[in-house]
């Protein structure tokens, strides 16, 4: 990447200018601080305030006159509304989420793989009043530490996995000695052989997930549909039904999304 980056005039600051955008974008309504930003991107705090001024000059972003906080601009929704006929998949799977959701009474969602990462394109809460909050729409997570990442890992290709993991030896040092290589090998030879993944609270203690892939026509994992929930609603007798819930929904979606593509 940083050979390119240099061989490219101008690529390296699109690529920081990128970043931004993913991590303004992943604040959500609350919006995010410039310090969080400049940590989330690893820029000094200057560098990061020029290209978010620069960003909001196009209209990609936008920063609360009080709070100080930068947020999504209006740019950045026409552009994607543009690129929603492509790519949006929320209008035909949103039932099948809200469905999952009313089923198991947990919180549901679909995500999409995007490169190395998750995105959660869509959040359903379910009726039971205890909720874990890990997950929202907009909201990245690297492939293989949350439960739809994992089980978007676990189907790849294994020379993908492999490169995956060579990618990324830093995924030990931020998220914990469970995502070293070794553990997360692990984890998906579990998930191939259950057929969907289980995070036992590695993100946030007590807090547990679920994902199950969903495939495109060519048979390649590209979404995850996961519930998050309270620990004690994930117990050995729960978790099985969990899963064939879980699976069915996923199966489900599998067949819609391929015949949209046939």
């Amino acid at each position: 990447m940083e050979s390119r980056n240099r061989s490219v005039p101008g690529a390296q600051a699109v690529a920081r200018a990128a970043t931004l955008l993913r991590l303004v974008s992943a604040g959500g309504e609350a919006g995010r601080a410039l310090q969080e930003l400049a940590r989330g991107a690893d820029l000094s705090r200057s560098t990061a305030h020029r290209l978010l001024t620069a960003l909001r000059a196009e209209g990609l972003v936008d920063q609360d006159a009080r709070s100080l906080r930068w947020l999504p601009g209006p740019e950045l929704f026409l552009m994607g509304s543009a690129a929603a006929t492509r790519y949006d998949v929320t209008h035909r799977a949103r039932d099948i989420v809200r469905s999952l959701a009313v089923t198991t009474e947990e919180s549901a969602f679909l995500s999409v793989r995007r490169g190395d990462e998750t995105v959660c394109l869509v959040r359903e809460e379910g009726a039971f009043p205890i909720r874990s909050f890990v997950l929202s729409e907009g909201v990245r997570f690297p492939l293989g530490v949350a439960s739809a990442g994992l089980a978007i890992l676990s189907f790849l290709p294994e020379a993908e996995i492999d490169a995956y993991l060579e990618r990324h030896p830093e995924l030990p040092q931020r998220w914990g000695a469970s995502h070293d290589a070794g553990a997360l090998r692990t984890r998906l030879a579990e998930t191939r052989d259950r057929g969907y993944a289980v995070n036992p609270g590695l993100i946030v203690t007590g807090s547990w997930g679920m994902g199950a892939a969903v495939f495109d026509s060519a048979g390649r994992p590209e979404w995850a549909l996961s519930l998050t929930g309270v620990e004690f609603r994930y117990g050995p007798e729960r978790l099985p039904m969990l899963g064939r819930t879980l699976l069915a929904h996923a199966h489900q979606l599998t067949s819609r999304l391929s015949a949209r593509r046939t």
